[in-house]
């Protein structure tokens, strides 16, 4: 497998994390982003919307996190990312969607320079708003959960999940936006849990040598 990505971008480091928590080498190919390498043709044909990550596995090219997660799931479904029960699995995707679709996005540079234009205060309020807002609805929802029984240390009760997956890179991003994260008891101890386990501290941008901020 080829797995193309930028050390501080979150969302290829969410595949880095669920790739080395099942046990699969990837080769790794750094994208220049400073450079305007996901722009060039070459890389537009494997992926249209010009972003990484993107996974080549035996001539197949996927692109998009989740949809990469998924496919990492269900092509090698053991160690498990999603829980078993339908009800447990819908709780998780559900948790995945509310990172990568309600927070994340809003993080984005070319949106935070549409609302900020170049003043980087104006950018990063913007961010830091819509971390917290997000960090804490899945503060609620882990609350919820816990209430309706689900226990253990990480995202959803006692296995590192797809959950923790997304959620890593979600707080190291909402950090670097400034916001104060030890406010959210739930989400700070599983993202506690899962930072501890030696597969994520292996994908963190600082575990890079030669890696530099975009």
């Amino acid at each position: 497998m080829k797995l193309w990505w930028h050390p501080f971008s979150v969302f290829p480091r969410r595949v880095r994390i669920a790739a080395r928590e099942k046990g699969l080498a990837c080769e790794e190919m750094v994208v220049d982003l400073p450079g305007g390498a996901l722009k060039q043709p070459e890389f537009l044909r494997l992926n249209p919307f010009g972003q990484v990550p993107v996974l080549e596995d035996g001539g197949l090219v996927i692109a998009e996190s989740v949809a990469i997660l998924e496919y990492l799931e269900e092509v090698h479904p053991t160690p498990a990312l999603l829980p078993r029960e339908a009800l447990d699995r819908a709780r998780v995707r559900a948790l995945v969607e509310m990172i990568g679709s309600g927070i994340q996005p809003l993080q984005n540079l070319n949106v935070l320079r549409r609302v900020g234009g170049e003043d980087r205060d104006a950018q990063v309020a913007f961010a830091r708003h819509y971390n917290e807002r997000g960090l804490a609805a899945v503060e609620a929802a882990l609350a919820r959960f816990e209430a309706d029984g689900v226990r253990g240390p990480f995202a959803y009760g006692s296995a590192f999940g797809m959950a923790d997956v997304l959620l890593v890179p979600q707080v190291a991003a909402a950090r670097r936006f400034g916001v104060d994260v030890s406010s959210f008891e739930r989400v700070s101890r599983a993202e506690s849990a899962a930072s501890a386990l030696e597969f994520v501290k292996a994908a963190a941008p600082d575990a890079q040598p030669d890696a530099k901020p975009a």
